[in-house]
């Protein structure tokens, strides 16, 4: 290239490099903008979620909207049919759910509403029953099934050249806890059904609640299992020194009719393992707890302590106390105080609906309500609890 043309050339890029600044200029100064206006818009959207949470923090401020109750019709059928027997609103309803189905079984009646059924359970709950302590489980079919594995999986220290040691086959245990069906039958006249300043559901509710509260503290300790839960005394009360698998072990105060000077409350406590413990729950009757409160130690401390908060259990040694009026009255060669723990070693299973038939016929001019609920209950794990016998041996 010669000398004369290399100018033309260094004029020729001038304009084209003027032309890629500019262009570069404007692109970092539409990048500005647009960064301007995001920060800008984004301010502006803070503003308003601030203005909002504010809002929505004043206890004043009125609500936009009651919120709507998915069981209101439910609610309105099955309180006209409890007071007039009208099934037309009930037959017409479809609930989401298996549990809440308003088809009429095989037996007739009607599920209880939501509201209903947990005022029932609530009370349930909350009477001095075996249920507050024991692991409950809802089931859908006629019986529950507990698998026990009373096999080990073998272990060792390991060396490189070592082999280690095939497990044993395991060998596994069911306990079948079959449901069985509890009723109860409150009556009510029609002229007080009439009557619309009569709570018909809290009432029903609570006669219901009461009848199944009795009947089910009474089976989960003394039942038979014979159409009916089968409690945890019904099973084989060995010595625990002889315990074995479907049994209970039991520890003797040394005294014939009485708990002597309360050392075999400590023996009961360490007769239990060391896994259960920690769960571990005393259960015994009002008559029992008059005696045992009375008890000192060494020091001249009582070994019972009471609640330290309104609705919180008493204590013996430090475990809580459980009043149950089930359980046996203190005598000679009698078992009563059990400890354990129950979420372990005793379950509940029972069906989660409770069926209402009304019979306006059968106890004129009163109206009957034939309440039906599924429940059963046994002892799942017998390692979990021990029992204290008010006898010599």
């Amino acid at each position: 290239m010669s000398k004369t043309e290399t100018p033309a050339a260094a004029g020729q890029g001038a304009p084209m490099l003027r032309e890629v600044k500019e262009a570069m200029a404007g692109f970092v100064q539409g990048m500005r903008d647009f960064q301007d206006d995001v920060e800008t818009k984004f301010q502006q959207t803070e503003e308003r979620l601030t203005m909002l949470d504010r809002k929505s923090h004043i206890s004043a401020r009125p609500h936009l909207a009651g919120a709507s109750d998915a069981t209101a019709p439910h609610t309105a059928a099955f309180d006209s049919y409890v007071r007039t027997g009208d099934d037309d609103a009930l037959r017409g309803l479809e609930l989401e759910g298996k549990a809440m189905s308003t088809a009429v079984n095989s037996d007739g009646g009607y599920l209880v509403d939501s509201q209903t059924t947990e005022t029932i359970r609530s009370i349930l709950l909350s009477t001095a029953s075996l249920r507050s302590v024991a692991s409950v489980v809802n089931v859908e079919a006629t019986s529950f099934d507990v698998l026990i594995d009373h096999s080990d999986v073998s272990s060792g220290w390991q060396t490189e050249a070592g082999t280690l040691a095939e497990s044993s086959t395991p060998v596994l245990d069911r306990i079948s806890i079959p449901l069985y069906e509890l009723s109860a039958l409150p009556k009510a006249s029609q002229r007080l059904l009439d009557d619309a300043a009569f709570d018909v559901e809290t009432w029903l509710a609570g006669r219901i609640a009461n009848t199944f509260a009795r009947a089910e503290a009474a089976s989960f300790i003394n039942g038979d299992g014979s159409e009916q839960p089968r409690g945890f005394l019904d099973y084989a009360i060995v010595e625990n020194d002889s315990w074995g698998w479907d049994s209970l072990g039991y520890i003797p105060t040394g005294t014939a009719g009485g708990v002597g000077n309360g050392d075999a409350i400590a023996d009961i406590v360490y007769a239990l393992g060391a896994v259960y413990r920690s769960n571990g729950t005393f259960v015994m009757n009002s008559k029992t707890a008059g005696m045992i409160r009375k008890l000192k130690d060494a020091d001249d401390r009582f070994l019972w302590a009471d609640g330290l908060a309104a609705a919180q259990p008493a204590r013996l040694m430090g475990y809580p106390v459980l009043i149950a009026e089930d359980m046996p009255d203190p005598g000679v060669d009698a078992f009563p105080i059990a400890f354990g723990d129950f979420r372990a070693g005793y379950t509940v299973a029972e069906r989660p609906d409770i069926r209402i038939l009304r019979d306006p016929f059968s106890a004129k001019p009163h109206v009957l309500f034939y309440a039906t609920k599924r429940v059963g209950g046994g002892v799942t794990d017998f390692a979990a609890i021990k029992l204290l016998k008010f006898g010599i041996s």
